[in-house]
């Protein structure tokens, strides 16, 4: 029983929304009602608080970190899906009506955690396009699209190449509005100003 507790724990682990619980702490509102109305770090950072989303952006990360180092222990099985469970509850949190964030930051820190390089590949790859374009959904979908090859060439054909690919398409549909946005030229761009964003429903 041991696996599924350890998958169930995972789930429950990555539906903690760090965004909505920081913006309320640090009395920035409800983050649903800012911007694009995500609860990840990228919305986060429209509230003009750099601080509150780096810290978003490290649990949202540690979450899916924590999820396959505990899971490991008990084989690559279980480490595969509790590795797609953890982004699963984040994207789908049952506390939110199942309407979470897009699963990027967790989804980073799920690679990370099951094999470094690709992690460390994905993370790269995030970074240039986002520098490049300051699109982060450009720069998600990117990552997300080049995840499964990174993993297939530095780790080979197998569970965590599988999990990488799971992780990687969930990612892409929950960014299917970014992407019509994108072809059209609506959507938002990346903004490091202190100014406070006004809702936006949809962008992200």
């Amino acid at each position: 029983m041991w696996p599924v507790v350890v998958v169930v724990l995972a789930f429950l682990v990555g539906s903690v929304p760090f965004g909505l619980v920081f913006t309320r702490l640090a009395g920035l509102g409800d983050i649903r009602a800012i911007g694009s109305g995500n609860i990840g770090a990228t919305n986060v950072l429209r509230t003009g608080n750099k601080a509150v989303a780096a810290l978003t952006l490290l649990c949202d990360a540690g979450k899916g970190a924590l999820a396959v180092a505990v899971a490991s222990r008990l084989g690559a099985e279980t480490e595969a899906v509790a590795a797609f469970a953890v982004v699963v509850g984040h994207v789908f949190p049952p506390w939110l009506g199942f309407n979470g964030g897009k699963g990027v930051a967790t989804a980073g820190g799920v690679l990370l955690a099951l094999a470094l390089p690709v992690g460390l590949a994905v993370g790269a790859t995030w970074l240039a396009v986002a520098a490049a374009t300051r699109y982060s959904s450009l720069a998600a979908m990117a990552a997300a699209v080049l995840a499964p090859l990174y993993a297939l060439l530095l780790t080979g054909a197998g569970l965590r190449t599988a999990a990488v690919l799971a992780v990687a398409l969930l990612v892409l549909l929950r960014h299917r509005s970014n992407m019509l946005r994108l072809l059209r030229g609506e959507e938002s761009r990346i903004s490091l100003g202190r100014r406070r964003a006004r809702p936006q429903p949809g962008i992200d």
